[in-house]
């Protein structure tokens, strides 16, 4: 299982290759979805190939002003399952089941083996209650904004590594009466939830990663700054790190 992103990265552009082939040709266009190639390219740290060029360009855009958005969007990319009882033992595999699955007929589900419940029926019921249905609103609860399976298990943790610090503004400089050093700085954090769900939080200056450049001066003396960027970082599958930063 460790091994096995290592050993399919390099054959990501003849999957995404081998998926377009079998589309008509107006659907090529859209051969497969650009967060599923972020999802395996950055798992493996971005091996080269077209389509991770192309999804990285896509992650980094995404952080590029204005809006910041999450650069991963794992809920856009349909991995197979809506409803899992128990954690896959197998979690790994389905993201490169997700180029080659045959998505003609919508995502494959996965619900509760047993008794006469549909797929409808099987993502009303919830984990504390099984057996029964949640009929609150009425509607299909749909899994939204996190990935469409159990992603709980060590094998994502690069998925909940991707940190994004957007530094609104940070601004040093001395007051021109009295001489005092004036500090003010909006950093905002955004990371990932066990599921892939993405949320922004207050953070600070001094959280900012050593591989941040811009505010080294930061609290020294009263050196006159004014910098503005998005700094997101993250660990691939084998544990190395990587990060990006855009200034702006």
């Amino acid at each position: 299982m460790r091994h096995l992103l290592k050993k399919l990265l390099p054959s990501v552009a003849v999957a995404l290759t081998v998926t377009s082939s079998s589309l008509p040709m107006p659907a090529r266009a859209q051969t497969y979805p650009i967060d599923c190639a972020i999802l395996l390219c950055l798992s493996g740290g971005w091996p080269a190939s077209v389509p991770c060029a192309r999804a990285r360009a896509e992650f980094i855009r995404r952080i590029t002003p204005w809006p910041v958005e999450p650069p991963l969007q794992i809920w856009r990319c349909p991995m197979g399952a809506s409803y899992k009882t128990s954690p896959s033992s197998n979690s790994v595999d389905r993201i490169y089941e997700a180029f080659f699955q045959d998505n003609s007929t919508g995502p494959r589900q996965s619900y509760p083996a047993g008794g006469a419940a549909t797929p409808i029926e099987a993502a009303w019921r919830t984990p504390e209650a099984p057996n029964d249905l949640v009929l609150a609103d009425r509607a299909l609860q749909l899994v939204q904004d996190r990935a469409d399976i159990d992603i709980s298990g060590p094998e994502f943790n690069f998925v909940r590594s991707i940190r994004v610090f957007d530094v609104r503004y940070a601004r040093q400089h001395e007051s021109g009466r009295d001489g005092d050093c004036n500090r003010s700085a909006i950093v905002v954090l955004g990371t990932y939830g066990t599921q892939g769900d993405f949320s922004w939080q207050r953070s600070s200056i001094t959280a900012l990663p050593e591989a941040h450049v811009g505010l080294e001066r930061w609290g020294e003396h009263c050196p006159g700054i004014y910098h503005r960027s998005v700094f997101v970082d993250w660990r691939d599958y084998e544990g190395n790190y990587g990060f990006e930063q855009v200034n702006y």
